[in-house]
């Protein structure tokens, strides 16, 4: 039996399809929290890996997102999304629950956790490139800001669950052990989303038609939307400055600043709160506001927030100032990135949906090596604190890029491309890669967010 989305107006707890999905993903980004905490430590403490080995571990699981993402789109604007959520899914919990096996007997090595890191990571991106499409689908596009604003802040409190939650069961489990959680989550998901019951257009596919060109077409479609290209931008380049922060920070707080592992950790879980209420606040925010002011505002703030980083010195005073401006970085976050991530799905027809989001989700990872490994050059060459310098500096580029924008002005959430209500300026300068790079309005300390 499949269903149409409840109008407008109806609670979304209300809607049993919205309520499955954000079970079901909610339950994914803890069980993947979880496998982010126990991973290196089963790499590190029962492999003896070297820093070069787990450094190649981290890059196998981040290369699928900037390789493949495009790809991933076409396949979920092709195929019902659902069923490749389901797929990938299995894809994930099998591969996972080879490392607890293998553990078990011994057999364990680190070719193998390197293997599933790459197949967790292709398989994931075509997951979430059907996920983040699916929600339009889901519920109305007028309730599709109040869906992401919920989405937002059950991801922030999963993902603080997780990493809490994956320490506990490593101190008394093992890392090994502790993996099961995150194939639990998996099959938790894959039952959620077998539920979800609304009616899923797939368009007809034109026979012969190569995956190149359809790519091509989302790459044309996002540059010829000034919106979709502004919003597109603003993400890549914050990824690329917070991937500089990102890099060091954890290095910064811990040897610089002598910070403990303990201190370390409660600012993540506190800096989380931050996201959740940002998430939270976004449509109340938007309405107030306008969703073009609220955007800028929110990255203006973001660069400030780095000051009292740069300024610090060891001490508990210096902690609690670094945790307060980290609560309004991460709100900032939550409130722009629930906010553009609306707009981009309200004004993105649906055969393009996964296309858009693949677009973004390219740029935004392929950024994020780059300013890894800046970050490394700069901070070798004239020190750490001068890297985290010219990270924060380089967040001031998105707020350049939507302020050059007409969306600066934007005093309520656009319409369905379908509206003939909607307006918009006939002349519009669209960014070029020369003037400005791209990242994610939901990027934090830790990295991802989806």
């Amino acid at each position: 039996m499949t269903r149409t989305p409840a109008p407008a107006g109806t609670s979304l707890w209300r809607q049993r399809d919205f309520r499955r999905y954000l079970t079901g993903q909610t339950a994914s980004v803890a069980g993947s929290s979880i496998t982010s905490m126990a991973l290196p430590v089963l790499a590190v403490i029962e492999l003896d890996a070297t820093t070069g080995q787990v450094a190649v571990l981290a890059v196998l699981g981040q290369l699928p997102p900037a390789l493949l993402a495009l790809h991933a789109g076409v396949l979920a604007d092709r195929h019902p999304k659902r069923r490749l959520m389901i797929i990938s899914d299995l894809v994930s919990a099998g591969a996972m629950l080879t490392i607890p096996a293998a553990a078990a007997t011994g057999m364990l090595s680190l070719a193998q956790l390197m293997t599933v890191a790459a197949v967790m990571g292709t398989a994931g991106v075509l997951h979430d490139a059907a996920a983040i499409s699916l929600l339009p689908s889901l519920i109305d596009r007028a309730s599709i800001q109040h869906g992401n604003s919920k989405v937002g802040v059950l991801f922030a409190v999963a993902a603080t669950g997780g990493s809490n939650l994956g320490a506990a069961l490593t101190a008394l489990l093992g890392p090994a052990r502790t993996l099961t959680g995150d194939v639990f989550s998996y099959l938790v998901s894959v039952w959620c989303t077998a539920r979800i019951q609304v009616r899923e257009s797939v368009p007809t596919r034109v026979r012969g038609k190569r995956m190149r060109t359809e790519i091509a077409e989302g790459l044309r479609y996002v540059r010829a939307d000034p919106r979709l290209s502004v919003l597109t931008w603003v993400n890549a380049t914050t990824s690329f400055g917070l991937s500089i922060l990102n890099t060091l920070w954890a290095l910064y707080l811990l040897r610089n600043l002598q910070m403990s592992p303990t201190a370390f950790g409660v600012l993540l879980g506190v800096g989380a709160l931050g996201a959740a209420g940002g998430a939270w606040a976004a449509p109340a925010l938007a309405r107030r506001h306008g969703p073009g002011p609220m955007m800028l505002g929110a990255l203006a703030l973001t660069p400030c927030t780095q000051i009292p980083l740069l300024l610090a010195s060891p001490g508990l005073a210096w902690q609690v100032v670094i945790g307060c401006a980290l609560v309004l970085q991460l709100a900032c976050a939550g409130a722009a990135g629930t906010t553009q991530r609306s707009i981009r799905q309200i004004v993105t027809e649906p055969s393009m949906q996964a296309r858009m989001q693949a677009v973004s989700t390219c740029l935004t990872s392929s950024a994020r090596p780059l300013g890894a490994l800046l970050a490394g050059a700069v901070g070798t060459w004239i020190g750490v604190r001068p890297a985290l310098t010219v990270g924060s500096v380089l967040l001031v580029v998105p707020l350049l890029v939507l302020a050059r924008s007409p969306l600066r002005g934007l005093r309520q959430m656009p319409t369905a491309p379908d509206d003939p209500k909607e307006e918009w300026p006939a002349t519009f300068t669209i960014p070029t890669p020369g003037h400005c790079q791209e990242t994610a309005c939901t990027d934090s300390r830790n990295g991802e967010g989806k």
